[in-house]
């Protein structure tokens, strides 16, 4: 670990904790040269996810592309941003634990609904709309006939 401070790449590990979050651990070291103190954090190294498309490109997984559409879909609601990160981030682990590295943005958005379908109905009939990407009206109220239906089971 390169010293912030005068580059020196020797240090001590002075304390070592997890963070709050357990994902981390946080470093004190001190430099073997000049004595000053400075903080690093391990992160566990995952392996990527390769989301492939509709028109089968593929990307790495972004969650702040899935933050931000489930954001568009909560906008004006009462939902608030650690409940749509807490989604994220189970839907990430999901992906994560599963064996596949190349999973098909169909699932992604597959998990978001069923997430959002128990934090708020009108988020989740926002983002069906554009996940499913209703052609017109009717298939809008077939979906909400749907939702009714199984509400009223």
């Amino acid at each position: 670990m390169r010293c912030p401070y005068c580059g020196y790449t020797e240090s001590k590990v002075i304390d070592s904790r997890p963070t709050d979050e357990g994902e981390r651990i946080r470093r004190r070291r001190e430099c073997l040269s000049c004595q000053k103190r400075f903080t690093t954090y391990e992160v566990i190294e995952t392996v990527p996810i390769i989301v492939v498309k509709k028109d089968r490109s593929r990307e790495a997984f972004d969650r702040n592309k899935l933050l931000n559409g489930l954001l568009r879909a909560c906008e004006k609601r009462p939902v608030s941003l650690d409940t749509l990160e807490r989604i994220v981030d189970e839907i990430q682990n999901m992906l994560q634990n599963s064996l596949d590295r190349e999973v098909p943005s169909s699932l992604i958005g597959k998990y978001a609904m069923e997430k959002l379908k128990d934090v708020d109905e009108v988020a989740y009939v926002r983002f069906a709309s554009v996940y499913r990407q209703f052609k017109d009206i009717n298939t809008f109220m077939e979906e909400l006939n749907r939702m009714i239906k199984n509400k009223s089971n």
